[in-house]
């Protein structure tokens, strides 16, 4: 007689009919006492997230590329010309890239 390996298997139909059972007798919120819970609870008002910056200005000061310094064709960092170590069709590269690429 040939088995049929997809017939799900009486121990474990009763076991999960028992887990349904257990779910749905269970005491969930319902979907509109999660909304209304929801709305009750406004964020924006005095709660700030540590680290946050809330109606603040950053002001950078930018500084031009001074004469003794370049721009490393690879990593796009403003380097001091003493770390450039060889040039390419693209710029000069720096001495971190250089030894990365080697």
């Amino acid at each position: 007689m040939a088995a049929d390996y997809d017939e799900v298997r009486p121990d474990f139909a009763a076991a999960s009919e028992k887990t349904l059972k257990d779910v749905q007798q269970a005491d969930a919120p319902d979907a509109k006492s999660v909304v209304a819970e929801l709305e009750e609870t406004d964020l924006s008002d005095g709660v700030e997230l540590p680290g946050a910056i809330v109606e603040e200005e950053l002001s950078v000061e930018v500084l031009p590329q001074a004469a003794d310094e370049f721009l490393c064709a690879s990593c796009f960092t403003i380097r001091h010309r003493s770390q450039a170590v060889q040039k390419t069709g693209l710029g000069v590269i720096c001495r971190d890239c250089a030894s990365e690429l080697a």
